[in-house]
């Protein structure tokens, strides 16, 4: 290592040799850099998950531009939206056809007691040119009443059972005081807001909840005629809609609000980042520590090569030497230990947590960047010093 260093920096790696003096120290430093990075990742992972996750019911979708009420910041919440807007939007020229989009949430009850929840969509099964093609494959089965496609991915589902689900063999099971039959599945998978998920008729969606009527969708769907603008379209339906009564955007111009502001003003997005800011600031704070405390043991040193002629770059260099391996040596085991827990939290929790070089290389500069502040606030006291005052 010492004969590497040299190579590499040209000249004695006087950081590593201080840092290797006091190995109980340095192995503490290591550590405690590590549990910052493992904070970092798990927190990081978390977050990309519920990312993930948002975007996975706009993934069954296959429509232009969407209409939703003005109150509606994801597919979840806010106010419905009127299904005359869909008639009216119809006039517009460049939209080619509309569909209600219903959503709501229950309560699977299994055999043995448990309940999972599942989201539930449904849409008019005879446009099924509004949806991705994995559903469009199973929709013609959803046009009996008290149908629905189960997530196969569910959380806690039985994959025995499900792998057996055929029109000849259903599925049987209630929900919201129904029997409802799966004849078919469909591969989605759970998130933070639901186990999984289902899709039905709008006909069995209005007899699974009572309260709801047809002429009041979650959202309505448009597609727009191939030799049209999208952009021309959504003006002119803002110019025909009354101020302030819906929003219309394009499909991933709302997939990409539902992130932002899930993960920026609604509590769970608020807490991981909270998470991923405190591993910095734990990472910031054992490095100084570490850095501080070596530069207060060798001001003697310090202060002899200053009064050399020494300057200031040459003692940042070493304390940077410092910050660099104590960054590389904290990584390499945090991102071990983090890829091992990203495999365990997956498994736990049927969430895409995993691993990815984006994030290694990101976790990594951002460990460089955090120790090497940590060594430039840990030299200050040098700077501009005399050197018998250091003495």
């Amino acid at each position: 290592m010492t004969a590497f260093l040299s190579w590499l920096l040209g000249r004695l790696p006087i950081g590593w040799l201080q840092l290797k003096h006091n190995r109980g120290r340095l192995a503490a430093a290591v550590a405690g850099i590590a549990f910052a990075n493992i904070l970092v990742f798990v927190q990081l992972g978390i977050m990309m998950a519920l990312n993930t996750t948002i975007l996975v019911p706009y993934s069954l979708l296959n429509a232009d531009i969407i209409i939703s009420a003005a109150d509606s910041n994801s597919l979840t919440d806010g106010s419905n939206v009127p299904r005359q807007r869909g008639f009216e939007a119809l006039s517009i020229a460049g939209v080619a056809d509309s569909l209600p989009l219903f959503i709501g949430s229950i309560n699977w009850k299994k055999d043995d007691g448990s309940s999972t929840n599942l989201q539930v969509m449904a849409s008019d099964p005879a446009k099924g040119a509004f949806l991705a093609q994995p559903i469009r494959d199973e929709i013609a089965k959803l046009f009996l009443i008290d149908t629905v496609l189960l997530d196969r991915s569910t959380r806690g589902a039985d994959e025995v059972r499900f792998e057996q689900i055929s029109p000849q063999n259903p599925m049987l099971f209630e929900a919201n005081g129904r029997t409802l039959s799966a004849p078919g599945t469909i591969d989605v998978g759970g998130g933070f807001s639901s186990d999984g998920f289902a899709y039905t008729s709008d006909q069995t969606f209005l007899r699974l909840f009572g309260k709801r009527i047809s002429g009041a969708p979650n959202h309505i769907l448009l597609k727009a005629e191939a030799d049209r603008d999208i952009d021309i379209v959504i003006a002119e339906l803002q110019e025909l809609f009354p101020t302030g009564k819906v929003k219309v955007r394009t499909l991933e111009e709302a997939a990409h609000a539902d992130q932002v502001y899930q993960t920026t003003e609604r509590p769970t997005g608020l807490i991981f980042g909270f998470g991923v800011l405190m591993g910095v600031i734990v990472g910031l704070v054992i490095v100084y520590q570490l850095l501080s405390t070596d530069v207060a043991d060798h001001l003697k040193e310090y202060a002899t090569f200053k009064a050399m002629g020494y300057r200031q770059s040459f003692f940042l260099s070493i304390v940077f030497e410092e910050a660099l391996i104590l960054a590389v040596l904290g990584f390499i085991p945090g991102a071990l230990i983090a890829t091992i827990l990203y495999q365990f939290l997956s498994e736990a929790s049927s969430l895409p947590i995993m691993m990815d070089n984006a994030r290694l290389i990101v976790v990594f500069l951002g460990t460089l960047a955090s120790c090497a502040i940590s060594g430039a606030i840990a030299t200050r006291r040098l700077a501009g010093a005399d050197p018998a005052d250091l003495f």
